[in-house]
């Protein structure tokens, strides 16, 4: 198995009231979230982003540490699962001139209002079954997307996240280290329907054979 290791430790952190999150949010705002359409990404603030717009201030911290990690140059290919509009790979692609890099989304909408010089590079799939052929990118990366699945497509997601990569990958996956992380997850959450504690999900990685890095999205 990989490490446990934060690679997003440059991504700019907001301040969150998760309390007051939590206290806001319906299960009829989860249900609408979990459609990843307009109105998750583009509506109102209760189902989503309330508007995900391109700001280079989010990714381009941390592509440098990506590229140190993984070793990646122009010779290099990655692949984003759940790429949503493909602000990260517009990114890794100004940064790491020459690189090769692919995104997918369950969602039509990130995908058709995508960046539109990534807009080649993208398309729609889902991360249970990618549209790629064995041992097709260097790294796969998938930012808070595994654990918006059910269990059991968790399990065949990241199984298809190791099938795809020759040389790495890494993932975040919501989830909780005591009781009062996970009261907070539990009101925080909008779209994960698979959050365990970090050792679950670690036995979890173990049992079903997934070998690259990872780390928690904890709020």
């Amino acid at each position: 198995m990989g490490q446990e290791i934060d690679l997003l430790v440059n991504y700019p952190r907001t301040k969150r009231n998760v309390d007051e999150r939590g206290q806001t949010k319906s299960e009829e705002d989860r249900a609408i979230a979990r459609r990843f359409g307009k109105e998750f990404f583009d509506g109102d603030r209760r189902h989503g982003y309330g508007g995900f717009n391109y700001m280079p201030r989010f990714w381009q911290p941390v592509i440098p540490t990506f590229q140190q990690h993984f070793g990646l140059d122009a010779s290099s290919s990655v692949l984003d699962v759940g790429c949503a509009k493909g602000f990260m790979l517009r990114d890794m692609a100004e940064l790491i001139p020459g690189i090769t890099v692919k995104g997918v989304d369950v969602s039509d909408y990130a995908i058709a209002h995508a960046i539109d010089d990534m807009k080649p590079h993208l398309s729609v799939a889902s991360a249970v079954k990618l549209p790629f052929a064995d041992k097709s990118f260097d790294v796969v990366i998938s930012i808070n997307t595994v654990h918006n699945l059910v269990r059991d497509d968790c399990a065949a997601a990241l199984r298809e996240i190791e099938r795809v990569a020759r040389k790495g990958a890494f993932i975040t996956v919501d989830a909780y280290r005591d009781d009062e992380e996970k009261r907070r997850m539990m009101a925080w959450n909008l779209t994960a329907q698979t959050i365990m504690h970090v050792d679950e999900w670690k036995a979890f990685f173990a049992e079903i054979g997934y070998t690259g890095d990872y780390y928690w999205f904890i709020p």
